[in-house]
């Protein structure tokens, strides 16, 4: 990696160490081109140091691909809850499809992603529980 380059953390610990950083300085072992650490500047204007086994680099157009699969995710997960919802309360359905056309228009207007439902992938291919979760009857 070099000066000026953007990496992510690998197992952030807060939300800054979520956003994407941007290096602001080296730190090589004494005569070696072996980088001890890197220090990155994040968007909220902290600076952390870390070393190369904790970050990765990253770009934005990870990001895009990062967003655009979760996207795809959330969709086919909404869709899958509105399915059984259908049958089990219509107000619950309705409420879904609301959040589905809103997440449908954000993808479009926000990453230029349109998302067709009929090609979305399966998903609900799991076993339901055993016992409800607590709370519920």
């Amino acid at each position: 990696m070099e000066r000026n380059d953007t990496a992510r953390v690998r197992q952030p610990r807060d939300a800054v160490e979520y956003r994407l950083g941007t290096v602001t300085d080296i730190t090589y072992a004494p005569h070696s081109t072996y980088i001890r650490r890197l220090r990155l500047r994040f968007p909220t204007g902290d600076e952390r140091t870390y070393t190369t086994d904790e970050i990765s680099p990253s770009t934005r157009d990870d990001d895009r691909a990062t967003l655009e699969t979760a996207f795809i995710e959330a969709c086919a997960a909404l869709r899958y809850a509105c399915r059984i919802a259908h049958d089990h309360d219509e107000a619950l359905s309705t409420d879904i499809i609301g959040l589905l056309l809103a997440l449908y228009d954000t993808a479009r207007t926000r990453i230029g992603l349109t998302l067709d439902p009929t090609r979305l992938p399966a998903y609900g291919d799991h076993t339901p529980a055993v016992t409800p979760p607590q709370g519920q009857p």
